[in-house]
């Protein structure tokens, strides 16, 4: 398919756009208060122009299974769909029905539209209803994250399901709105099942310096018992049907060794930057905020399930599970609470040092 854009520099336009609109906001903390009218509808605006060019580049995209992965898998079960192929039942149900569904009125250019839409637009919502005149901070942190577009790209119906998790959380109050996207999310993308439970947990349990030690002992236990936790829960087949039981039991990749039987130090310290933000603000400065210190909790239990398995191959399709939400806990309490004299340049300086990682890792390590 010809398109403007020569597909191997897709991803590279899209982090480099990423990279002038953090620099831009950098440039502008520097100069404006955080809380003048000038500055909030600046970023409103700015905000909608980026949420809607970000659903229309990932969602236009050309099919294509070299440089997208899974995306061509993904075409080719929606046209296996539309020649009338039956839902598998094996697999994610709901996502399976949802693209039988979209199969029968709409081409598979438009229904990656719709996912990117599926994606983008409940992380809009969930920043609108957490942060409200703030929300562009949060929003712009979040797909500055080194897992967004991958799972716009790639991990579709994870990336989906994940966001439908977020924007039930910020919809906590309403108990069935809730649970209704929890259901949704898990039967979208099954894995949403482990961060469903780790919300369940820091319902009834909510000492913050415990879950700490938690993530710290998994740190040890998986340098001591390499090997062990990849055997246990791929005997107990822990979400066999998204293929995580067939990454725990594989010896090798070649074509995907990045993600493969060693210990990436480097994924731990990005991982670490939330855990010592959240200590800092919960810990340090005694920051009180429920919705902040459940989504911490929910952060310490699904990271550290994933640093057990570190050395699996492609383990990134676990760290994802608490990666997605990685920037809330780091921007969250700044755009709430007032810590710092400069407080917007804190913020704009923490959105750039943050995307610095997914820059190096996605553009600069990438090409060596």
């Amino acid at each position: 398919m010809n398109t403007l854009i020569p597909l191997e520099y897709y991803s590279l336009l899209f982090n480099n756009f990423v990279l002038l609109c953090c620099i831009l906001v950098l440039m502008q903390t520097n100069r404006i208060e955080l809380d003048s009218i000038a500055n909030l509808k600046s970023k409103n605006i700015f905000g909608i122009v980026i949420l809607f060019l970000t659903i229309l580049y990932i969602g236009a995209r050309p099919v294509s299974g070299k440089y997208f992965l899974d995306m061509r898998t993904y075409a080719d079960a929606f046209e296996s769909y539309a020649v009338g192929e039956k839902v598998n039942f094996t697999k994610d149900i709901y996502f399976s029905f949802f693209m039988k569904s979209c199969s029968s009125i709409m081409t598979v250019e438009f229904f990656f539209l719709l996912c990117a839409f599926l994606y983008i637009f409940p992380l809009y919502l969930f920043c609108k209803n957490v942060f409200e005149k703030y929300w562009f901070y949060a929003f712009l942190i979040l797909i500055a994250s080194f897992s967004f577009w991958s799972y716009g790209v790639n991990g579709i119906r994870n990336g989906i399901a994940s966001s439908i998790i977020l924007w039930g959380i910020s919809r906590a109050n309403n108990k069935f709105f809730l649970y209704s996207l929890f259901i949704i999310a898990a039967l979208f993308h099954k894995s949403m099942i482990l961060i469903i439970i780790a919300y369940t947990i820091t319902f009834f349990y909510k000492n913050t310096k415990v879950l700490l030690l938690f993530w710290f002992a998994c740190i040890f236990l998986s340098i001591a018992f390499s090997g062990f936790w990849e055997s246990i829960f791929g005997v107990f087949g822990f979400g066999e049907d998204d293929r995580l039981s067939e990454y725990l039991n594989q010896e090798e990749d070649l074509e995907n060794g990045i993600f493969k039987g060693s210990f990436r130090w480097d994924f731990l310290l990005y991982s670490a930057s939330a855990v010592v933000a959240g200590w800092f603000y919960i810990i340090r400065k005694k920051y009180e905020d429920k919705l902040y210190t459940q989504l911490f909790n929910i952060y310490l239990i699904t990271n550290g399930f994933w640093i057990l398995v570190i050395k699996t191959n492609f383990s990134n399709r676990f760290a994802y599970l608490s990666w997605f939400m990685l920037g809330i806990i780091i921007i969250y309490p700044l755009l709430k609470v007032k810590f710092f004299n400069n407080q917007h340049r804190v913020i704009g300086r923490t959105i750039i040092i943050y995307y610095a990682f997914t820059y190096i890792l996605n553009v600069i390590l990438s090409k060596s």
